[in-house]
């Protein structure tokens, strides 16, 4: 079937925290939450279940294992055990429950701004201190400085935090990146963390690799976190898993999570399944749209919005935009906020590097991506011309 991704679905008196946070007036390009209906296949097994009228505990895990394995042979070439996936709520929750089972009070985690923020803060809020040398833009996009990378780890970093893909950089990383940065974390004994989240949302031309799926030695200090809720837009149900292939990190990891990990709701597997095993004409669809958001971007971003540069991106819906020449005195958050009415991300919750950026959220139908550029155009116009 034909998937409509252009009519926009009012959201406005719903429960959706994207679309009541900032009020009716402004319009919301900030949470990475699509302004797009569900999978068909998915809203089919979530009524049907409800249908069934029981929500007692469930164990149809074997299952949904199943799917996942089958997916990462058949998508990577690595084949992962029943036993080596645990099942998460959510990721934030698994990259927590990481830095708390490897890193001790006071010790090193490692995270390459600018990042998403849950790297950034919680390993700080949890007592653990943050080492963080910054990506390097170059070439319109961004790039690991091995030397910097290496030279900040020290005896007291215990766990390094890989975003692959990146957010909010949009980089997919190479298999010669991803071997660089493997090769330093196993000299130094750093386990790593790899946020996998936004592995299905790559544009044509690159292809994500996890990093446990490089070898055996790699696997063995890697804990890989990946989900559907980016994926299919299913965020709210709460589902996700990480692969852990090492029998020593996992007796650690539910040392920490024992009685703390809920695990799966039961819609959230009923989701996940249907969405695995039916989903792809959907996914398919919806990355070719993202990208034609992308690119819609990428020639609307220069010619309405003068003194913005968009980062180049490679995956993710999320666009990185570089606001430092514009003018703009303060942060340029606030400003689209209260001059355009346009909700983004502040670039500073993102870490080092991350002051005078946004993140725009593109998941949205076009004619929505358009009002949003017309907005932030006549802001900074109005503004400009205050200049004069």
């Amino acid at each position: 079937m034909q998937y409509d991704f252009d009519t926009l679905r009012d959201r406005k008196g719903s429960d959706s925290a994207k679309w009541r946070k900032y009020g009716e007036e402004v319009l919301p390009l900030w949470v990475a939450d699509m302004d797009f209906v569900c999978a068909d296949p998915i809203l089919r097994a979530l009524h049907s279940r409800v249908d069934h009228a029981f929500f007692g505990y469930a164990t149809a895990l074997g299952e949904l294992c199943g799917t996942i394995q089958n997916r990462l042979k058949a998508l990577y070439g690595w084949e992962v055990q029943e036993e080596e996936i645990h099942h998460l709520p959510g990721l934030v929750t698994g990259l927590n429950y990481a830095v708390q089972a490897f890193a001790g009070p006071g010790e090193g985690v490692l995270v390459q701004p600018p990042v998403y923020h849950h790297f950034v803060k919680d390993p700080v809020h949890h007592g653990r201190t943050l080492v963080d040398p910054p990506l390097v833009e170059k070439d319109g996009t961004y790039e690991v400085d091995f030397e910097a990378f290496e030279k900040a780890i020290t005896p007291q970093t215990k766990i390094f935090i890989l975003c692959n893909p990146h957010n909010p950089v949009g980089r997919v990383f190479s298999r010669a990146e991803l071997e660089k940065m493997a090769e330093i974390c196993l000299r130094h004994r750093l386990i790593i963390c790899s946020d996998e989240i936004h592995c299905d949302l790559v544009f044509p031309g690159f292809r994500h690799i996890p990093i446990a799926s490089l070898g055996p030695e790699v696997a063995k200090w890697t804990i890989t976190l990946m989900a559907p809720s980016k994926t299919y837009n299913v965020a709210g149900l709460h589902c996700g898993f990480a692969m852990i292939q090492n029998p020593e990190l996992a007796r650690g990891w539910k040392r920490t999570t024992l009685g703390l990990n809920p695990g799966l709701n039961i819609m959230g597997q009923v989701a996940a399944l249907a969405g695995y095993r039916e989903g792809k004409e959907w996914l398919a669809q919806v990355v070719a749209y993202l990208e034609e958001n992308r690119d819609f971007l990428y020639r609307a971003v220069p010619e309405k919005l003068p003194g913005v540069r968009m980062i180049r991106m490679e995956a993710t819906y999320l666009a990185w935009l570089d606001c430092r020449n514009t003018g703009i005195q303060g942060n340029p958050f606030e400003f689209f906020l209260k001059k355009a009415n346009v909700a983004l991300n502040d670039g500073g919750e993102f870490g080092r590097g991350g002051e005078g950026f946004v993140r725009l959220n593109f998941a949205c139908p076009r004619r929505m991506l358009r009002e949003a550029m017309d907005r932030m155009s006549g802001a900074l116009k109005e503004f400009h011309g205050g200049l004069r």
